[in-house]
């Protein structure tokens, strides 16, 4: 339970001087027998980045189907019609994951897969994939952790009702996860809701660069229509909602019998005050408001944010006391992808180039950013905003542990990519040194979190087993520690020095 009285600028400076002001040996000599017993170790994937068969057995059109072949919307003009073809290959990449000694796999279901259209009809032929799917891993020591929804809305019900903006897809969403929960459940004792809700919500129908596509602001001619004022909101409300749904449907019908465990997704940057006065400090929380907050206080206290009612006023839907009491406290863990550490700053103006700005980033009176005085914050990734700061991942569990109650966490996802250059070889390729550093680095720093500060961890789950299609990067930024040759008609994957690093890790 929350204590009674809480001051989010003292948890945040408690944070901050865990982070920044202890140093941590970044460098020492970690492995499984570190950390806690039963401390789970796996890798994470999605069904639209590593399945492609778009068009094969019965499956039906995703909005990220239809996005992705829109001319201009993906950064290399690729699509995920095939991408590592692991709908084909899951025996072949199981027995990877065995051979490093990785213990659970966190894959996505296609909710298209299993109703073409959304609703209506079953697929037969999809059931029977992943039937196979989690038998498969299951014989090979394997534990399925199964996010029901990873952004893939299926075309018919966006055509149908625009979807996520619609209060009707709490209705399909809870068929579609019921149907899950009768034809696995038996088998997958690890369910995750949606992953990333802050993600669709602000890329989707804030600023447009995900499915659907949807803004107003700054660049409205490259959106398909949307209110970036209202809609992320919208759809933030109703995935919350659509969740706590399912959550009620498992706990009451499913649970006792199948004895399972469920929660969700939800990921967020750490955010460092760009200098220490009041003003960004409170800047940094409302930060954290804004991506964390948005998703976890209605899970853990039934409503959103202060600092987001306050701000968004009429614009932010208002749950009934029915929903706050569905919503609060349906979780059996919460699972948090974090990659990065950025600068917050505050931001007492919501105009640029003269346009008065209302959307979900404006709202927040926050300016965040990777770097201030036009210095970084730190090394850089390949992606532009993947800065490697290690000891924000202690800081962000310290911050959920204090401000939270110390709630069961899951790192669903934490990992880093390196350039998809035509001018670097196969084998260069698998040098991987930095991402085996980054891996280490924050592991080191999570280790500490748990076992010297007492956070609530469970489990870390690797961005990604596989290189693979990275949404609107498309295949120009490599997550994996298996590099795929996406020009070879088999997708062979290679070892990079980063699987060997994580076999001696898991080995000891």
């Amino acid at each position: 339970m929350l204590p009674k009285k809480s001051n989010s600028n003292h948890v945040l400076r408690f944070a901050i001087f865990v982070a920044f002001a202890i140093p941590i040996c970044c460098g020492q000599n970690i492995s499984r027998g570190s950390f806690p017993k039963g401390f789970v170790f796996g890798t994470a994937s999605s069904a639209y980045q590593y399945e492609g068969a778009v068009k094969e057995d019965g499956r039906g059109q995703t909005i990220w189907d239809t996005f992705a072949h829109t001319f201009g919307k993906i950064l290399d003009f690729s699509n995920a019609d095939v991408t590592t073809d692991q709908y084909h290959l899951y025996p072949n990449d199981i027995q990877l994951m065995k051979d490093m000694g990785m213990d659970a796999y966190r894959f996505s279901i296609a909710w298209s897969r299993i109703y073409p259209n959304g609703s209506g009809k079953i697929n037969q032929v999809g059931i029977d994939h992943y039937n196979n799917l989690i038998n498969a891993l299951l014989a090979n020591g394997i534990e399925p952790y199964v996010t029901l929804y990873h952004w893939d809305l299926p075309q018919g019900l966006q055509d149908k009702y625009m979807g996520w903006l619609n209060p009707q897809i709490i209705k399909d969403f809870a068929a579609y996860a019921e149907t899950c929960f009768k034809e696995f459940g038996d088998r997958v004792k690890h369910w995750i809701t949606f992953n990333e809700p802050h993600t669709m919500s602000v890329q989707g129908y804030d600023v447009g660069l995900h499915a659907p596509g949807r803004c107003s602001i700054l660049l409205p001619a490259l959106c398909r229509g949307g209110n970036s004022a209202t809609e992320p909101y919208i759809v933030g409300h109703n995935v919350l909602l659509s969740h706590a749904t399912v959550v009620d449907i498992y706990k009451r019908k499913y649970q006792q019998k199948q004895r399972g465990s469920i929660g969700i997704t939800l990921n967020s940057f750490w955010y460092e005050p760009a200098t220490n006065s009041s003003d960004d400090i409170e800047a940094a929380q409302r930060a954290l408001d804004f991506h964390l907050g948005w998703f976890i206080e209605p899970l853990i206290l039934g409503d959103y944010p202060r600092s987001m009612k306050s701000r968004i006023r009429s614009r932010l839907p208002r749950f009934s006391k029915a929903q706050s009491k569905q919503l609060k406290g349906s979780f059996d863990f919460i699972g948090i992808n974090h990659y990065t550490t950025w600068y917050a700053k505050a931001n007492k103006y919501t105009i640029i180039f003269g346009v008065l700005l209302n959307d979900s980033i404006a709202d927040s009176g926050a300016v965040t950013l990777p770097f201030k005085n036009g210095k970084p914050i730190a090394d850089r990734a390949h992606s532009i905003w993947l800065y490697i700061v290690p000891e924000g991942i202690r800081s962000l569990m310290n911050y959920i542990r204090q401000k939270y109650g110390n709630p069961p966490v899951i790192i669903t996802e934490n990992g880093m990519d390196d350039g998809n250059s035509p001018f670097v070889s196969i084998k260069d390729a698998q040098k991987d040194e930095k991402r085996i550093k980054y891996h280490n680095d924050y592991l080191t720093s999570l280790l500490t979190a748990i076992t010297e500060d007492g956070c609530n961890v469970k489990g870390y789950f690797v961005w990604s087993l596989l290189d693979n299609w990275e949404w609107a990067a498309g295949f120009s930024s490599r997550f994996g520690l298996y590099y795929v040759d996406f020009k070879d008609k088999l997708k062979k994957r290679y070892a990079k020095n980063s699987v060997k690093w994580f076999k001696n890790f898991l080995a000891l």
